[in-house]
């Protein structure tokens, strides 16, 4: 699940630093190593030079992970509006008010 949210966040975004990434996945920093570094031992994600900070790097799709990201994130697109419905306009502005509510407590 936590790698098909980091391939989902990267998808037709530019790279980003590992702390941008999770801060829009909410993967905290230790278990954010682990799912980078099987990510790309499966050849989905690069690590780039951050040439706006040569401490740290940027980390984006590679070929295969934006080849598999055309390939899934449609279908998924799909599963959620189905999942979604039969909720209200109203039900989906609570569901987005609550849910960035709860982001904003791990942002602290």
């Amino acid at each position: 699940m936590t790698q098909f949210d980091i391939v989902a966040t990267l998808g037709n975004q530019p790279p980003m630093t590992c702390k941008e990434l999770g801060e829009k996945t909410l993967v905290s920093k230790g278990t954010m190593t682990g799912v980078l570094e099987r990510l790309i031992a499966k050849g989905l994600i690069k690590k780039y030079v951050n040439v706006d900070d040569g401490r740290s790097y940027k980390i984006g799709l590679s070929k295969a992970g934006e080849k598999l990201f055309k390939k899934i994130f449609p279908d998924h697109v799909k599963y959620l509006a189905k999942a979604m419905d039969g909720l209200s306009k109203k039900e989906l502005d609570q569901i987005v008010l609550v849910l960035r509510n709860v982001k904003a407590l791990f942002s602290k």
